[in-house]
Formats: structure tokens, sequence, C-alpha cells
């Protein structure tokens, strides 16, 4: 995944022509990212060791996987926990990423031809035995009607938060500015608001923000950033930019590309409990929980939704 190999180069650039969305850049920052977060001999060995995996399943079974296409290779995390689960797979890709995934496991029956009887790719997913199922709300509910009576995973809508004291240095300010804008900001861990205390300025979090400048010449987020800033300039509503985001004040901890939304607080403890119950966050950054700069580099035990799928795995007979 880190060569120069021409078929993984040319998967990589098909899947930029297939999604505008996804950049050179971004691509080879979520290739490096599951390289060294979940690709790495020790850490699948304390992976595996941890859930006491055998080393052969007599009757393995076959789970239906759909996948997500909101960043690159974003299924992968459920590719590799049934792989090492020991069970068969059957894989929807995402229509917004099938170049990448699809080359994977092409290269994988190329190095091991028995590798195409417990890998298939298919639109249906008929006859699995459990299902893996990332989506929105709105599928989600699809999902849930679909699969319902078999095991399942339904992941739906998940976004992410920051708490700032209004202490941060320039460097976590800039580190914060990766939260917001990697993949720009279209992932589950992407930070979409901050709670900032009362009096907070944001004259130094817009400055340190504009690292990220250039992604407002991207024609897809420019159209949102425009469209953004129309909205608001015609309701005559109150925001702050730097001209590649838009800071609106929103008790909403969802926000469209392009914008972030801020809430003030009084009360730090008080929030982050409210927080903990929240179950529309994937994750909290902050100085006491997830570092900043941190959020797109998951480890590989941080499941999605908090759910963890190799113990689901293991409990299917």
């Amino acid at each position: 995944m880190l060569s120069e190999e021409a078929s993984w180069q040319a998967a990589k650039l098909r899947a930029v022509q297939e999604n505008s969305w996804f950049t050179p850049e971004f691509i080879d920052l979520s290739v490096r990212n599951i390289v060294q977060g979940f690709l790495q001999e020790p850490i699948l060995q304390n992976w595996a060791k941890k859930y006491n995996l055998p080393e052969e399943i007599e009757t393995p079974k076959t789970v239906g996987i759909v996948m997500a296409g909101n960043i690159p290779l974003v299924g992968f995390h459920d590719f590799l926990s049934v792989f090492i689960s020991g069970h068969k797979m059957m894989i929807k890709p995402s229509s917004k990423d099938t170049a990448l995934i699809n080359q994977l496991i092409r290269q994988l029956t190329l190095w091991d031809s028995a590798a195409s009887t417990w890998i298939q790719v298919s639109d249906r997913l008929k006859n699995c035995h459990a299902y893996i199922a990332t989506g929105s709300n709105n599928s989600s509910r699809y999902f849930a009607y679909y699969f319902g009576k078999y095991p399942h995973i339904i992941r739906r809508n998940r976004t992410s938060v920051a708490i700032l004291t209004g202490l941060e240095t320039e460097q976590e300010l800039r580190q914060l500015a990766d939260d917001v804008y990697l993949y720009f900001g279209l992932g589950c861990r992407n930070v979409s608001k901050i709670y900032v205390p009362e009096q907070y300025d944001f004259v130094p979090l817009l400055e340190a923000f504009k690292k990220y400048s250039y992604l407002a010449d991207h024609h897809k987020y420019k159209n949102n950033y425009d469209y953004n800033l129309a909205i608001h300039i015609l309701n005559n509503q109150f925001y702050m930019t730097n001209g590649s985001v838009i800071l609106v004040e929103n008790k909403s901890v969802f926000s469209p590309i392009s914008q972030l939304h801020y809430e003030y607080y009084t009360d730090a403890a008080a929030l982050q409990k409210e927080l903990q119950n929240n179950l529309d966050l994937q994750c909290v950054i902050s100085k006491n929980s997830i570092p900043f700069g941190q959020a797109q580099c998951p480890a590989i035990t941080d499941y999605a939704d908090g759910e963890d799928t190799l113990a689901f795995l293991q409990k299917l007979k």
C-alpha cells in the first residue's frame, strides 16, 4: 500500500477520477494511517491475542459488509476485522469508493488464490450469516429492516467535537485544524463543532486554520462554502470566516461542509458529562481526552460507534 507498484498507483488514480472528494493527498493520508495504525505485525498480534482467536475456525460464517464511502478506505477496518477473525466475507463497497478496496482484494488473490473463496464482492448481500453495515441515519433504517433478524452491527451518522479552554497554543490550534479540515470534514471523526468558554477570542483560531486555506480552491468544497456563506448573508446571521471555513453559533453537533459550529460553555465538568451521553458523537477532542490533531489517527481498537467488532465476530456460532 506504500509502494509505487503500477496497479496500485492506477487504482489510486481511478479513485480520484471516480470521486472528486478523494484527493491524492487524502488517499495517501488514509493509506499511511492504515499501514501505521493497523498493518504492523506487533499490533496485529496483540490485537488477535486479546481475543484468543483460534488458528482456524471449523465452520466459518459469511459476514456481509456494507461499506461507507465518505473517506478513502473507510471500510478497511471492517474488512480487516472479518479477515483476521477467520470468517468469510461478502462485501458491498460504496459506489464512491470501489477502486481501492477492489485492488487490494485482487492483490490478495494474486498472492494466494484461496483468498477468492474467503472474500467476495457483490452488489447484493444474500445468504450471509451476519451483517456489518455503515451508512446514514436514513439508510440505517433500511439496514435494520433487511438485516435485523441476523446478528448485526448497524452504524448511522456520527460526528466529533472539540472542547477548548482558551489557553491552547498556536501549535495545538494548528493541530485542531487537522481534526476539522482533513478529508474536507466528511469523516465521523472530523470535528464539526467546538465548545469554547465565554469571551473566547476566535482570532488566533481562525489564523491557525489558514493552514488549510488551499482547500478553498477545491471546486466542490468552494461551492459548499459559497452556498453556506450566501445563506448566512441573506438571513443576516452573524458569522466569522477566514475564507475557508465559516464559524456559526449553533446548538447542533452536525455542521455542513465548510462550516464549523461553536457553542459557549460555563461548566467544563458538566459539559464533559453531557457529551459522554450523546449518541451522535464518535469522539471528543480536548486536552483531557483525545489530543488535538489525533482525531483521524484511530488505533486498531478504536471501534466505530464504540461497538467491538472482533468481539461481535467471535460470538458467531
